[in-house]
């Protein structure tokens, strides 16, 4: 049973009462055995399994725990079990209804945005104020949907007063823009949360208990979703010191007011930590007792044995420091895959990064480029994604736009011609289409519109006889098109034969392996190892290019692995686009942004550029509380050593630094904190 391995906390707070409970939960005290531990109990309790939703903030963390209770529980109980991200289980809920959905990345829905954006000319429009760029625009707009329950427009002027004269213009964007998104079948992740909200206005979802897990970092829309839900029983696990998504839209108030939203609730507080000393313990309590108490409480010690004080190293100079770090680095004993380096600032990682590699120590980052944001894979699964959706125009875009002289607005056109050609169905407009003239691309002029070409021109397909084309595809319709060139005919060409191949085929492993295999992704390995081998002198590398070629075709053959454990095509999809950004590749030191620390814990952590400007932020903060909290988080990710970490000066960039208020406040640097006069003076 779960709950025999519990301390009394844990016990008291994974045995309570049906109702609302708020469990706060502090760094390494155990939040994951304690949740494990209360659905072991509801499920003793003669709880219906599949009545209890656990809402995960990474997929990883909901398997963690249902991989847990397969240890008391027999599988067919727990399998039962809902779980999942917030998006995860709505989408699944949504897909039930919408079969045709297809969730895109943020970066998919920007270039769809931006697409609606440039159909405005703004330059012909007399505005009051210079328009926000269409990524500002998209960004702020994406914050609205996370953080407000009011219209775009009060939110946005209450933020931009200034902007009010252009909010039109900015409503008729975005109006444009979800009805595009609901035309094509298209969701971004918060499009899930509010669809399943308005879905739940009418259709109620009967849970016994729905159990959150990190709950200081939903977002009002996150929280509404909750409410909506209205579950006999409400268990939530979080810790307001461990708040640090306010950028992203999190509401630290959804904790703070739980007792008041919810009068009958009750708190629960976590306060042995079983990772840390008692000397790291020590400095994190010294630090986040500065900000105020919403629950009372302190960090007390729960592991016995040998405590490493936590060190400071100063150095003269940012590279001196990280040439510092790898040299200790290089000489512990502690493997390399359980050290991490933690930096506030993205910037800071390439000083430690190009240090290690110098003494040959492999690291990896988390917190920049993924696996699934590298092309050779965005391609795959964009083509598998059209499989899946072939309404998905912006799988097509992204496609489409690896063909010379090709970007996404003849893509798009490309696009509304094989729908057209096979009357709303994508694949039959492709390869068996049954209208052979060219549709009307224009767009119905207004106002805020530029000024578009007339119909469009209609080309001879005898421009392309001397390619020696298959008959049926040199009697395709879409060689009447004026802008298909000789090299979009070439990568057609190459796309029409891979789709005639893969589009019968049921297996993703298959389709994958057909698809890697193929003459059109082989001729995406040669460009994308072209592009990655030439030196800055224009020339070609040839041993670059050669081991650039090595790791597409390593990183192809890892999605083929993933692959093989799926029999539906649309769920290996949706996993890796929803688990995606969870999964890292590669071995050694762990790089990490505070963010992407979050969670994890190691033997032996760098805390790296402690100085004011870079930690905290001066420039890119919301509050030095939520600074505060940042630090709290990067201390803590330590479980035996612990090092802190500054330069004085950036001889690059002639800065003088001086250290974080953070260091002083742990009375790690003697004398008080001195604010810089000017904000933002010592940023790096």
């Amino acid at each position: 049973m779960p709950l025999s391995s519990l301390n009394a906390q844990q016990l008291s707070a994974a045995t309570a009462p049906l109702g609302h409970n708020l469990i706060i939960a502090s760094a390494g005290t155990g939040k994951t055995s304690t949740i494990v531990g209360r659905i072991g109990h509801l499920l003793h309790s003669g709880v219906e399994p599949s009545s209890i939703l656990l809402l995960t903030f990474t997929n990883k963390a909901a398997g963690e725990m249902i991989s847990r209770l397969e240890r008391y529980f027999s599988k067919a109980i727990v399998q039962k079990i809902q779980s999942g991200t917030f998006h995860a289980v709505a989408y699944r809920w949504l897909k039930e209804i919408e079969p045709t959905l297809a969730l895109k990345q943020p970066s998919e829905l920007k270039t769809l945005f931006r697409s609606v954006y440039e159909k405005r000319n703004f330059e012909r429009m007399n505005l009051p104020i210079q328009a926000f760029s269409a990524t500002h625009l998209y960004e702020q707009y994406s914050l609205y949907q996370n953080a407000s329950l009011e219209t775009f427009d009060v939110w946005f002027i209450e933020k931009y007063p200034e902007h009010e004269g252009l909010m039109d213009i900015y409503l008729d964007i975005s109006h444009e823009f979800e009805r595009e998104k609901i035309e094509y079948g298209f969701a971004s992740f918060n499009d899930l949360l509010l669809r399943m909200n308005t879905h739940l206005a009418s259709h109620s979802i009967p849970f016994d208990e729905v159990l959150v897990d990190e709950y200081q970092d939903t977002n009002t829309l996150q929280s509404a979703l909750i409410d909506s839900l209205n579950p006999k029983s409400l268990f939530c696990v979080g810790d307001y010191d461990q708040s640090i998504y306010a950028f992203n839209g999190a509401n630290i108030e959804n904790i703070a007011t739980y007792s008041t939203r919810y009068p009958n609730a009750q708190v629960f507080t976590l306060k042995t930590n079983y990772r840390s000393t008692a000397s790291i313990l020590s400095l994190a309590n010294k630090v986040i007792e500065r900000n105020e108490r919403i629950y009372p409480k302190k960090l007390e010690v729960g592991r016995k044995g040998k405590a490493y004080p936590p060190k400071l190293l100063m150095y003269k100079d940012l590279f001196e420091q990280y040439q510092a770090i790898a040299q200790n680095i290089r000489q512990t004993h502690v493997p390399n895959d359980q050290i991490a380096v933690i930096f506030r600032n993205n910037a800071s990682a390439d000083g430690v990064e190009a240090s290690l590699r110098e003494y040959g120590i492999a690291c990896k980052r988390k917190g920049g480029t993924s696996f699934f944001d590298a092309k050779e894979i965005k391609f795959l699964l964009d083509i598998l994604a059209l499989l899946v959706n072939p309404k998905d125009m912006m799988a097509f875009i992204h496609i489409f736009e690896y063909a010379k002289g090709v970007g996404s607005a003849l893509s798009k056109e490309f696009f509304q011609c094989f729908m057209h050609f096979g009357e709303g169905r994508f694949i039959q407009g492709l390869l068996y289409p049954s209208i052979y003239t060219l549709p009307k691309l224009n767009p119905n002029k207004n106002i805020q519109l530029g000024l578009f070409d007339d119909d469009q021109e209609i080309g001879s397909a005898s421009r392309f006889k001397y390619m020696e084309l298959d008959p049926t595809l040199y009697a395709h319709p879409l060689l009447k098109h004026a802008k298909l060139s000789t090299e979009a005919m070439v990568f057609f060409k190459t796309f029409y034969q891979l789709m005639q191949e893969v589009h019968t085929l049921q297996n993703p492993s298959d389709i994958l392996r057909t698809v890697i295999g193929s003459t059109l992704y082989q001729n995406i390995i040669e460009l994308l190892a072209t592009q990655r081998g030439r030196l800055k002198s224009g020339e070609i590398d040839e041993e670059k290019k050669t081991q650039a070629k090595e790791r597409i075709t390593r990183k192809a053959r890892l999605l083929l692995d993933l692959s093989r454990q799926y029999k539906e095509l649309g769920r290996f999809v949706n996993a890796m686009v929803l688990g995606g950004n969870e999964l890292s590749e590669g071995e050694g030191v762990n790089l990490l942004t505070v963010h992407a620390s979050k969670g994890l814990e190691f033997p032996e952590v760098y805390v790296i550029d402690l100085v004011d400007g870079r930690f905290p932020n001066r420039k890119m903060m919301s509050s030095i509380e939520e600074e505060r909290r940042l630090f709290y988080v990067a201390v803590t990710r330590a479980k035996d050593k612990l090092y802190l970490s500054l330069a004085q000066f950036d001889k690059v960039k002639k800065i003088d630094y001086k250290p974080s208020q953070f260091l002083h406040e742990a009375g790690l640097i003697k004398g008080d904190f001195i604010e810089p006069k000017q904000k933002g003076k010592n940023n790096g």
